[in-house]
């Protein structure tokens, strides 16, 4: 791990994002934001999963800090055939929270795989990404 015991603790923030890609007939399901499908709500679900995700990261991620996760917030959208999942994690601390929150959209996006996988597989998780990090030494704002 790396060592931070020299750091000074900080306000840290981040945002992330991943895309579900679905077949038309999930996506047209899924714009019903109360889909409930066998195994059960889908959005409240994978939300759930996406903040449980974010908060076991250090045991997902070897050498991952375990942080104080201050706040997790997890939203999906949908846009044509594709679920956008966003995660806003908060902390205070030495560290970052880049992977807590890259780890929530991860988590949210495999959690609707799972939920629809009985409809179709031809599902495609994609562009898992990191939109912003605040906090430490630098700053990040990806652009477009």
């Amino acid at each position: 791990m790396v060592d931070v015991s020299v750091k000074a603790a900080s306000t840290r923030s981040a945002r992330a994002e991943a895309r579900v890609e679905l077949t038309t007939e999930i996506a047209a399901l899924m714009h019903n934001r109360d889909l409930h499908l066998p195994k059960g709500p889908v959005f409240q679900t994978a939300v759930l999963a996406g903040i449980m995700g974010a908060k076991k990261t250090a045991d997902l991620i070897p050498l991952c800090h375990t942080l104080p996760i201050d706040s997790v917030h997890v939203n999906i959208e949908m846009n044509n055939n594709t679920a956008i999942i966003t995660s806003d994690v908060k902390s205070f601390g030495k560290t970052g929270v880049e992977m807590e929150a890259l780890t929530a959209v991860s988590v949210a996006a495999l959690t609707i795989y799972d939920m629809c996988k009985a409809l179709s597989h031809d599902i495609t998780i994609s562009t898992v990404r990191l939109l912003e990090k605040k906090g430490g030494k630098s700053d990040f704002q990806r652009h477009a």
